[in-house]
């Protein structure tokens, strides 16, 4: 596997893990109690990897 499609492969993986981080949080905003504060907190603690992640390579 040559370094362009690696690249793209992780790109694409990153976008699915954001819209799934994404989606936990809107799906634990709508619960309300315990429950949906974990899911959301998941979602929250996944989008900051990602973020981590992104910064990483900038520093």
């Amino acid at each position: 596997m040559d370094e362009r499609m690696k690249s793209k492969l992780i790109a694409l993986l990153a976008g699915i893990f954001f819209i799934i981080c994404v989606a936990l949080v809107i799906v634990g905003q709508r619960h309300i109690g315990p429950q949906g504060t974990l899911v959301m907190l998941a979602g929250l603690a996944g989008l900051i990897l990602l973020l981590y992640c992104y910064n990483r390579k900038f520093k």
